[in-house]
């Protein structure tokens, strides 16, 4: 396929989930605010409602931050030269993050939950959501911490490739760095 097609159909592709992803957050919203009326006109205790209301909000508002990750990295047109894993370093923490704050705040209503019932015995599922949890946000760091070492050393690479080139055809260095990066010649003039 040719590179307009691939752009196309990734696009198109971007924007179709975007618009599912967004559908189901707003249905999710719909879905909450009913279950909050309901449960009002029902009778039921204001904190019932309020810790049920928490665990469906925070799945809206993943849903709906994963629909804008979908729209904001595959529906663009994608630079060439653009390192993949630099892309994954700007989506990925801020999904993580909208992630590991659901299974936090499901794992302390759990807590509240068997404490106000006095099932401590089921003590050890919210205690595993808070662990996995916390093992997520040490792996994302590591991705982070490791990720940000290979940028740098592909920068250095491609640095110093850019230096043995400009060498190579005769250049200084001094000249390459200007004309690398001035964005146009006019403006380096003046």
């Amino acid at each position: 396929m040719n590179s307009k097609t691939n752009l196309l159909i990734r696009t198109s592709f971007a924007k179709l989930f975007s618009i599912i992803f967004l559908v189901l957050a707003l249905a999710i919203v719909f879905s909450l605010i009913f279950d909050i009326f309901n449960d009002l006109v029902d009778g039921v205790g204001f904190m019932q409602i309020f810790l049920g209301s928490i665990n469906t909000g925070i799945i809206a508002l993943a849903v709906f931050e994963l629909a804008l990750v979908i729209h904001k990295e595959y529906s663009g047109e994608e630079a060439e030269d653009e390192d993949p894993v630099a892309a994954l370093r700007r989506t990925i923490p801020r999904f993580i993050g909208t992630v590991c704050v659901a299974l936090s705040l499901e794992g302390l209503i759990m807590v509240i939950k068997y404490s106000q019932f006095d099932l401590a015995g089921n003590l050890y599922y919210p205690v595993a959501i808070i662990s996995s949890t916390a093992f997520l946000l040490i792996a994302l760091g590591v991705f982070i911490f490791l990720s940000d070492k290979s940028t740098r050393a592909l920068s250095v690479e491609s640095q110093s490739k850019l230096l043995e080139s400009a060498s190579a055809t005769g250049q200084e260095t001094g000249e390459l760095h200007a004309a690398s990066f001035a964005p146009d010649a006019k403006k380096a003039a003046s």
